[in-house]
């Protein structure tokens, strides 16, 4: 028990980078915390943390340790969660990544999950980067594209398809392109989105021809601007600066008011899916099913029928 009690003194401290912070999320003062995680250093035989006069942080070995810790605590956490008869109520805190955009799609249905699931406590990152999900002890996550990580289990939750839409203004000023070579012969400004993770601009996946865009020779886009955050571009494309290409669903809302308008919609490719992911390693916590579930049920993307 004593060991157990310094994993968790030891991650709190990780996590908050304080013995203060930690002592008060556990409730204990900061001299046990440090003196928790100085017992499991010495029985380890590791430095976990460096201390300064300022903050503690992660050593190399340390930073190993604490992906493990977050793995064992969490089982620890879903055993309790059977034994206190969780699958006839689910609750607990549920930590769930989604991308930014995400909160387009998650907070319609918030009402009605919370309704179904009063005593789950939803805790939502909305973030573009590439979130390690093992690492961060994050219960569940939606993506998009190819999936690369095989410590996380995955359920498909449907393809969607990509639109290139411009404002009303933009088209009177430059004129609609008729085909995707017309975008690189008349030079239309762009706006293109920017991996976080990667820096790589997106691809847009268009059929020139009788052929896809991955056979055929590449255009070059003439780029306006760049952004890692899709929100951001739906406002610059609103506001005339370039054209964007960005999921249907997302900008279904804009083109039904007006303020877009989709062109080369018959060369477009439908080219990726949404994913629910989740640690392999983890026990299937009711409070983690029933989330799945229900995403699996009520989740619908494509604005294109």
């Amino acid at each position: 028990m004593d060991q157990l009690n310094g994993i968790a003194a030891f991650v709190q401290a990780a996590q908050t980078c304080s013995f203060v912070a930690a002592g008060r999320l556990l409730g204990v003062s900061a001299s046990a915390v440090g003196k928790s995680v100085a017992r499991l250093e010495e029985k380890l035989g590791v430095r976990l943390l460096n201390r300064s006069t300022r903050r503690i942080s992660l050593s190399n070995e340390g930073a190993l340790f604490y992906e493990r810790c977050l793995r064992i605590l969490a089982d620890i956490d879903d055993a309790q969660a059977e034994l206190s008869h969780l699958a006839e109520a689910p609750r607990g805190k549920l930590k769930v990544s989604l991308p930014v955009i995400g909160y387009r799609i998650i907070l319609p249905l918030l009402a009605e999950f919370t309704r179904q699931y009063p005593e789950i406590e939803l805790d939502l990152d909305f973030n573009d980067r590439l979130v390690d999900v093992v690492a961060e002890g994050v219960d569940v996550a939606v993506r998009s594209g190819t999936l690369t990580d095989s410590r996380l289990m995955a359920r498909e939750l449907g393809p969607f398809a990509f639109s290139i839409v411009g404002s009303p203004a933009y088209f009177a000023r430059h004129g609609v392109p008729a085909t995707p070579q017309a975008l690189e012969a008349e030079s239309h400004a762009c706006v293109r989105y920017k991996f976080p993770s990667t820096g790589k601009l997106q691809e847009w996946a268009l059929r020139q021809g009788d052929a896809e865009s991955a056979g055929a020779p590449e255009l070059r886009l003439r780029t306006a601007l760049t952004c890692n955050n899709i929100e951001a571009l739906i406002g610059a494309a609103s506001q005339g600066v370039g054209l964007a290409y960005l999921p249907d669903f997302i900008v279904a809302d804009a083109v039904a008011r007006g303020e877009l308008q989709p062109v080369l919609q018959q060369y477009l490719l439908t080219s990726s899916k949404f994913w629910v992911l989740w640690p392999s390693s983890r026990h299937l916590s009711p409070k983690l099913r029933v989330f799945v579930d229900f995403l699996c049920t009520h989740l619908h993307f494509s604005a294109r029928r």
